[in-house]
This record gives C-alpha cells, sequence and structure tokens, in this order.
C-alpha cells in the first residue's frame, strides 16, 4: 500500500502542480551533463566513445548511492516523502500534456505557423516545413514515446526497484535525449547513453505495451497491437519505441510512420500502427491512452497490494 500511496501522491502533485518551475532536479542535471560534455567529448572515435561512458558513470551512478546513504540515515516517514518527490520529479503526465495540447489547439484552428514551432519543443526533426498532418505525426509519435520514457517507465520502475532504478531510468533517458543522436558530435561520445536508455526502457516498455494491449480489449485492437509491437518493432531504429508506438498507434486506429528530417538528413521510418492517417485528432487520443495505461497501473498495483 506505501508503494500505491507513492504513486498516487506523486501523480496529484504533478496534476496540480506540474513540473517545478525553478530548480528542476533534471534542469540542473543537464546543465552539469552539457559541462562535462564539453570537457570529455574529445579525442579519436575510441576515446570519445570510452569518455562516453565515462561521462554516463559519472553522472548517472553517485546520486542513486546517494540515495541509498540518505534513506539509511532517515526515518521512515522521511524516506516516503522523499520516495513522493523523487516519482513527482520523474513523472511528466502534466508536461506531456501540456505540450501536446499546445500544438493540438493551433492545428485544429489552423494556425500552421504556431503548432510547427510548439512541435520545435519536442521533437529534434525539422519542423519548418511540416504540413498539418506530418506535425499531427511527429507529435502523436512524441506522446506515445515519451508517454513511456517520461511517464509510465517511471511508475513500472519504481514498483520494481523503488526510487533508485527511477533515478537510474530517468538520468539514463535524459543523457539519451541529449547525446544519443548519429551526429559528427555525439555518435561516439553518446553511443553508451543511448545503450544504455535501450537497456534500462526494455521492461518497462514491454510492460507499457501489454497495457495499451489490454485497454485495446475494449476496441478490438488488442490482438493485432502485440502483433504489430513485435513485427513493426524489429524495422524500426528503437527498439523500445517502436514496441509502444506500435501498440500504441495500433489502439488508437492510426499509421505512424514515414519520412522526416533530422539535422540536414532525411530518414525514413517503417509503419508504426495501423489505421487512418494519422490526424490531430490522433494527438488527443495518444494522450488519452497514456492516461489511461497510467490509471490501468495504479489500478494493477492498488489490486496487487492487497495479495
Amino acid at each position: 500500500m506505501i508503494v500505491f500511496f507513492t504513486l498516487v501522491m506523486a501523480l496529484i502533485i504533478d496534476h496540480f502542480i506540474g513540473e517545478p518551475n525553478r530548480y528542476h532536479p533534471l534542469i540542473i542535471f543537464g546543465n552539469v551533463a552539457n559541462k562535462l560534455e564539453k570537457k570529455f567529448n574529445k579525442g579519436n572515435d575510441q576515446q570519445r566513445f570510452i569518455n562516453g561512458a565515462v561521462a554516463w558513470a559519472l553522472l548517472v551512478l553517485p546520486i542513486p548511492l546517494i540515495y541509498f546513504i540518505i534513506m539509511w540515515l532517515l526515518p521512515g516517514y522521511l524516506v516516503v516523502l522523499i520516495n513522493i518527490y523523487v516519482v513527482y520529479w520523474a513523472v511528466a503526465l502534466n508536461s506531456l500534456n501540456a505540450h501536446g495540447m499546445q500544438i493540438y489547439h493551433p492545428l485544429n484552428n489552423d494556425d500552421l505557423s504556431q503548432a510547427q514551432h510548439f512541435c520545435s519543443y519536442i521533437v529534434s526533426r525539422d519542423t519548418s516545413q511540416l504540413d498539418a498532418q506530418a506535425i499531427s505525426r511527429a507529435t502523436t509519435e512524441s506522446m506515445l514515446e515519451n508517454g513511456h520514457d517520461g511517464v509510465t517507465a517511471t511508475l513500472i520502475y519504481f514498483v520494481i526497484g523503488g526510487a533508485p532504478l527511477v533515478i537510474i531510468h530517468r538520468l539514463s533517458n535524459t543523457l539519451d535525449a541529449m547525446w544519443g543522436y548519429r551526429t559528427e558530435q555525439f555518435n561516439y561520445f553518446g553511443k553508451c547513453s543511448a545503450r544504455m536508455d535501450d537497456l534500462l526502457g526494455f521492461v518497462s516498455a514491454k510492460i507499457t505495451t501489454l497495457l495499451f494491449v489490454v485497454i485495446g480489449l475494449f476496441n478490438s485492437t488488442a490482438k493485432k497491437a502485440l502483433i504489430n509491437a513485435y513485427q513493426q518493432s524489429l524495422e524500426y531504429k528503437s527498439h523500445n519505441g517502436g514496441w509502444v508506438m506500435a501498440s500504441g498507434a495500433t489502439v488508437i486506429k492510426t499509421c505512424l510512420g514515414g519520412s522526416a528530417v533530422y539535422f540536414g538528413k532525411t530518414v525514413v521510418s517503417p509503419q508504426l500502427g495501423e489505421g487512418e492517417v494519422v490526424q490531430s485528432k490522433h494527438i488527443k487520443a495518444s494522450l488519452r491512452l497514456v492516461k489511461q495505461a497510467v490509471i490501468l497501473w495504479i489500478l494493477i498495483i492498488f489490486v496487487w497490494s492487497f495479495f
């Protein structure tokens, strides 16, 4: 019941307050990571890879170790409060919804330039030339993938490994978002961060997919969602993202994938999902699906706590 209470309290705080406006742990972490990258991202390809691995270890591993020391010294009720705070800053449901809706509303009002502007906040692809359909696709993909990375994975890993596992996953995912690009600057330096994010997201992506599949039982998409998650992810650049987006898109009955420009290069992604051409309505549908997955996971933990 303590685990259930911690998750619910963290979600309630996130719902009413949202992300901290000042001194957000991830912003502070990102600033430190940027400074470390400038010092470590040097040398030949092999040196950059090794330096990137060392940088990942220096940034990620000390924090859960410090957590263990602090928890050993504090009374139980303070441990619960700290755990609530850890889950609160790691989960990003309020922020995900805000980012998605600030793109959805301009699209519905035919304000393409505003939608392009806000879309650039959440994706690494070039949004300046995207039409309404392409923005809908980019945003829906982001809502599903980040719904896992920043929301369900946190809730899942707190149950599996407590706050330390939440911290390790969230920080690794942040470094992957910062360094995990196949560019000249990060191709070798960010490889360790990208691989660690793949490893740490493996279990949570599968559980998130299963949550989507259970929700798909209510609109007869469950079987196809599971099949697409397995088959379509084989061709996608991100194993974890492929599972989550393929299953999620299938449940909301749309197709994702296609061409997009990343850092001046056109990248063609395979089809993810099944259904109609993605539209702005699927942005809301993807957000609704993530929220339903959160509720389902909380209900599972509530029932599990009695047995």
